[in-house]
């Protein structure tokens, strides 16, 4: 050893080029493309080369590198490979990793990828559910009894909670499994139905029909001014409620007449221009009055999350699906109980019903086409959908005001 002097390897970070320069002796200074500098010692055993890290630059300089290097010749001298004893040391260190521990890597790696309600859906239930259970335990206890005992548990009060649960104790296992923390995942062969019974039949999504859109439109300025304006453009732009609740206004562009919302904020991960035809965009500069200068289209009202926030933060969803809940009640059989997310089936069918094509239907409502058509059709039909979402808004207005409405298919418009 002694090739190398702490200039060169300066001059070479410096640099940003990668190399791999001997210092004699089996010691390597090592420079990826990525700009990593790092120390490896190659040597001879059991007739092959082998490699061991013994750290990165400048964490470890020139001087402690020769020494490591010197240290492990050593030891591979009388009979030990010195890479193999590592592994088998991180292994073992592994294998002692608590599952609270490995909860929190995967939630750390794992959810950057997944949409933001999926995410803080996931995170409440590991950190609520699951952690006060598994937390202390090594993950490789974890048991299957232990995991059909939480299921069973979240089980007696919501089946499908319980089936959430299932899945974001077996995607911890997998990521697990791909760390070598654990050697198998004990939530196979696993169901809620085994452990908790069937589950309920999903409810179906609603179509509100013309009557019953009568029904509502009028009556929902009696849910606040803001609440309503918010109903009747989830109704004509076909957005998800968490879009509209996390839009701000810098993404709303009067002059093109366009909102677009965020790959944040979009539940495909993709940012998504939604067009604004004359009267959506009205009640878009209705809203902005009552906005008051936040930067949230629908900003909170209530002072413990005005707080909490910073002074500005978006309004709770749950609200909105509150006071629909008490517009249907007053509302006494003219209209079925609907959610915020039955706006967007109702959307879709009347669409249909207006003779929209399906692709255009689809792409106003933020679906994929899937299969080949999304592989080859990048076309964004943002003409196609507004003229579509011209009519639909149309049609809401005249049933608002009470009026008739003449529907002519608008297929070969589109």
């Amino acid at each position: 050893m002694g090739k190398l002097t702490d200039i060169q390897i300066r001059n070479w970070v410096k640099a940003g080029k990668p190399i791999a320069r001997a210092d004699g002796g089996g010691l390597t200074f090592t420079l990826s493309a990525k700009g990593t500098a790092a120390w490896v010692l190659r040597y001879r055993f059991g007739g092959g080369v082998r490699e061991l890290s013994l750290g990165r630059y400048p964490d470890i300089p020139l001087m402690e590198a020769r020494k490591l290097a010197t240290e492990n010749r050593v030891k591979v001298y009388q009979g030990t490979d010195v890479a193999r004893e590592k592994q088998r040391a991180r292994v073992q260190a592994a294998a002692m990793e608590t599952f609270d521990k490995l909860a929190k890597d995967y939630m750390d790696k794992v959810f950057p990828g997944l949409s933001a309600t999926t995410a803080q859906q996931r995170r409440r239930h590991i950190e609520r559910l699951i952690l006060p259970k598994l937390g202390p335990l090594p993950a490789r206890e974890v048991s299957t009894a232990d995991v059909v005992s939480i299921v069973e548990a979240v089980g007696t009060k919501s089946k499908s909670t319980a089936h959430q649960v299932l899945t974001a104790l077996s995607e911890i296992f997998k990521h697990g499994i791909a760390r070598h923390v654990v050697t198998g995942n004990p939530c196979g062969g696993i169901t809620v139905a085994a452990v908790c019974g069937r589950l309920e039949p999903k409810r179906q999504r609603l179509k509100l029909t013309a009557d019953e859109l009568r029904a509502v439109l009028p009556e929902l300025p009696s849910i606040g001014a803001s609440n309503a304006l918010a109903v009747k453009i989830l109704l004509a732009t076909c957005v998800r409620l968490g879009e509209l609740a996390k839009a701000e206004w810098g993404d709303v562009d009067f002059e093109r007449a366009e909102w677009f919302i965020p790959d944040a904020n979009s539940k495909t991960r993709q940012g998504f221009a939604v067009p604004l035809v004359p009267a959506v965009a009205d009640w878009f500069r209705q809203l902005e009055v009552y906005a008051c200068g936040s930067r949230y289209v629908l900003p909170a009202r209530q002072s413990r999350r005005v707080g909490n926030q910073g002074g500005d933060a978006p309004f709770e969803q749950r609200a909105l699906n509150a006071m629909l809940v008490k517009l249907c009640k007053r509302l006494d059989g003219r209209v079925r109980r609907f959610s915020p997310h039955d706006l967007r089936s109702t959307a879709r069918s009347h669409l249909a019903e207006l003779g929209v094509p399906v692709v255009v239907a689809e792409r106003c409502l933020n679906h994929s086409l899937g299969g080949l058509v999304a592989v080859y059709d990048q076309h964004d039909y943002l003409n196609e959908r507004r003229a579509a979402l011209e009519r639909w808004t149309a049609f809401l207005l005249a049933c608002e005001s009470g009026q008739g409405f003449n529907v002519v298919p608008i297929r070969k418009g589109a």
